[in-house]
């Protein structure tokens, strides 16, 4: 293999330095590397793409859960068509471009970092610096893990510049998939037996023993899936999966790992910036830190904006401003609404049993108000119900006259680092005009409400509730209950959002059978764009706001949890023909998301597959960046693909299991043609050929 092959990211990609941001990307010969403080500032600016855009600009998400079998493009629309659907997927497709870019500019720090640490002469620590030394290794290990994850056999160098006595290297060569496996499996080890149970310095966002243990499990079971294929050892890495994350489940309080007891308790946002079940984070800016670093960090989160439904199109809910589109001083400005869950996504779940259904989703709606802070009355959230919105919405119209109540009060405190933080607490139902007081609101760890997100509705909404505009359910039993006892708010069935080959209404032009949905109120609403929200990355506490940008939400990203090794368990279990194996573990994920007083009969599962396994990875994991590789490494696309998302099914072509290599790499390179493209046409060969297996 041809040396020093990273300078060509130098080369194409200065431009966005690493990973996209301002800062300037030290360069392996700083001669003041010798110094502990500049060689320590190098190694914690590893981490910087992990909270900078990783875990916080909308590439990586569209990347790792796009083009499965969870989401579609809202309204069925071309909207990253490429990345929902394999529709004119190219090497110059943005996320993956900046994926193979960032993973490569941080690989090279993490060398540099790695291979200088023996020049630090001036004031070395020798106690702190293996413990860095081990998170750097297991930093390098994540990048090549999504590198060769998504794009296959890649370029594997583990120098720290981009040369040979000056001159570039620009004939890069690719490593074949399992010699970059072994290496990223060579630095977790080695950085697992120096890591510390603790996280360096108290900082919670740093490697730990356990973060780098379940990533392990997780690389395990990733190249598990090239086995039975490639190698021939899959049942070998599997196994390796089982014993890992085994390992990491029965001695957890020796790592400090904890699975919550409440599925609740893991989404609230009282524990989102010290969360137990949190392995590994990429931290959010965080005003409240008490120190300055919130002024250089990255503060772009816009995930709950992406991932949101445009439920203000349904706008005679609405007063003025108030939709989510719009001011959204509670949910958030939600004008960027892209992801939409597939039908089968929204019927893994039976919120009969399992409490991940509100847990993962707003699937009710209401209007709020801002009393406390004494911006906007409690009146001017009230929304008085017309015949005309009856009968467009199908309410019963015994109900014209009747008025809903805000559902949320917003606050309004000032904060010298981040503007104005807008925390939500709830009203209770049937509150009015004469006692929306502020003393009267809900907390949300308040037991009327549990201890969950603002966002987390309990499950069922009472009949009478007059908080909620817009409420989805699951049956026909269910919006018949609502119908009977004529609810006052706009109630439809989840499964009226989606056409008979389970396309969202919207897209006519690419499939849909109709643009709006035919069964939901007059068939001529916008309802269909009411679907539930994912509430994973939309928090509501003081800190998590950046002023009057109210398409920001910066709290903590969970990059893998505990729970995560748990399926991990069951997973290689049931790849192992062992499935009465995998059942516990599949249980203890399933049983603390059980209701209270639900018989065991009813969640517990007495057996276990693949697709039961896929399945429970749905439920818990839905938008947490990993479906992707996740069907990757079971060879599912064109199974899950044909049953579950039928558009992207109809493009899908085998080559797809790896993305597209960059132009900008390609066009940097001399020997594009010689490295390839990974099959997409930019160049003859794919670079694929002959590549050594063995």
């Amino acid at each position: 293999m041809k040396k020093i092959f990273f300078a060509l990211v130098a080369i194409a990609g200065l431009s966005f330095t690493s990973c996209d941001l301002d800062e300037v990307n030290p360069s392996a010969g700083d001669a003041s590397l010798n110094g502990y403080a500049s060689w320590a500032g190098l190694q914690a600016y590893c981490y910087s793409c992990l909270s900078d855009q990783l875990y916080s600009a909308s590439d990586w998400m569209f990347a790792s859960e796009g083009g499965t079998d969870l989401w579609v493009s809202k309204g069925n629309g071309t909207g990253s068509k490429d990345l929902f659907y394999y529709e004119n997927m190219t090497p110059s497709t943005n996320a993956t471009k900046k994926l193979h870019k960032q993973c490569y500019s941080m690989v090279t720090t993490c060398n540099t970092v790695i291979n200088e640490a023996k020049n630090v002469t001036i004031d070395r620590d020798e106690e702190a610096m293996p413990i860095l030394i081990a998170e750097t290794k297991a930093l390098r290990a994540f990048y090549y893990y999504l590198l060769v994850s998504n794009f296959g056999p890649v370029t594997l160098n583990l120098e720290s510049n981009a040369s040979v006595s000056g001159v570039v290297e620009r004939r890069p060569v690719r490593t074949s998939e399992k010699v970059i496996y072994d290496q990223v499996i060579k630095d977790l080890k080695e950085a697992i037996a120096d890591l510390p149970v603790q996280p360096y310095q108290g900082n919670k966002a740093r490697f730990t023993k356990k973060a780098a243990k379940a990533l392990l499990a997780r690389v395990y079971a990733q190249r598990a899936g090239l086995g039975d294929s490639k190698y021939g050892d899959g049942a070998n890495y599997w196994d390796l999966c089982r014993q890992t994350a085994v390992e990491l489940i029965e001695n957890a309080a020796a790592y400090d790992a904890h699975l919550y007891d409440d599925i609740y308790d893991t989404w609230a946002d009282a524990n989102n910036r010290n969360n137990k079940e949190a392995l590994l984070i990429a931290a959010g800016a965080d005003p409240m830190s008490g120190d300055n670093s919130y002024t250089y960090a990255s503060k772009n989160n816009k995930l709950s904006a992406y991932s949101a439904a445009s439920a203000g199109s349904v706008s005679e809910f609405w007063n003025s401003n108030h939709k989510p589109g719009d001011k959204g001083y509670f949910y958030g400005r939600h004008n960027a609404s892209t992801w939409q869950p597939t039908k089968y996504l929204m019927y893994c779940f039976d919120p009969t049993w399992d409490k991940r259904w509100e847990a993962t989703w707003q699937y009710a709606y209401g209007e709020w108000s801002m009393v406390q802070c004494g911006w906007v009355a409690f009146n001017k959230g009230c929304i008085t119900i017309t015949e005309a919105m009856c009968t467009k919405y199908g309410i019963d119209p015994s109900n014209v006259g009747k008025v809903i109540i805000p559902m949320a009060d917003c606050d309004g405190i000032p904060n010298t680092l981040a503007g104005n933080q807008y925390p939500a607490k709830l009203w209770p139902k049937g509150t009015t005009a004469e006692t929306a007081k502020p003393e009267n609101l809900i907390h949300v760890d308040d037991p009327a409400w549990g201890t969950r997100k603002a966002y987390s509705v309990p499950w069922p909404v009472d009949v009478d509730d007059n908080r909620f505009n817009i409420v989805a359910v699951h049956t026909d039993a269910e919006l018949q209950k609502y119908k009977d006892a004529k609810s006052q708010f706009m109630v439809f069935k989840l499964s009226d959002l989606y056409d008979s080959n389970d396309l969202p209404y919207g897209g006519i032009a690419q499939g849909s059978e109709a643009a709006k949905a035919p069964n939901i109120g007059d068939g001529a609403n916008n309802g269909h764009q009411a679907y539930p929200s994912l509430t994973k990355y939309n928090w509501s506490y003081e800190g998590v706001f950046v002023g009057s940008n109210l398409q920001l939400k910066n709290g903590d990203m969970f990059i893998i949890r505990m729970a995560e090794v748990y399926l991990l368990a069951a997973e290689a279990y049931v790849m192992l023909d062992q499935a009465d194996k995998a059942v516990p573990y599949l249980n203890a994920v399933r049983q603390r998301a059980a209701r209270a007083g639900v018989p065991e009969s009813v969640w517990k599962l007495t057996t276990a597959d693949e697709d039961a396994v896929l399945d429970e990875y749905a439920r818990e994991f839905a938008g947490e960046f990993q479906r992707w590789a996740l069907l990757k490494r079971h060879n599912a696309f064109e199974e899950r693909l044909a049953k579950y998302n039928k558009r992207a099914a109809a493009s899908f072509q085998p080559y797809h299991y790896n993305r597209a290599i960059s132009i900008d790499f390609l066009q940097t390179i001399l020997n594009a043609e010689e490295y390839g493209d990974n099959g997409y046409g930019a160049t003859a060969k794919s670079g694929l050929e002959g590549i050594d297996v063995e």
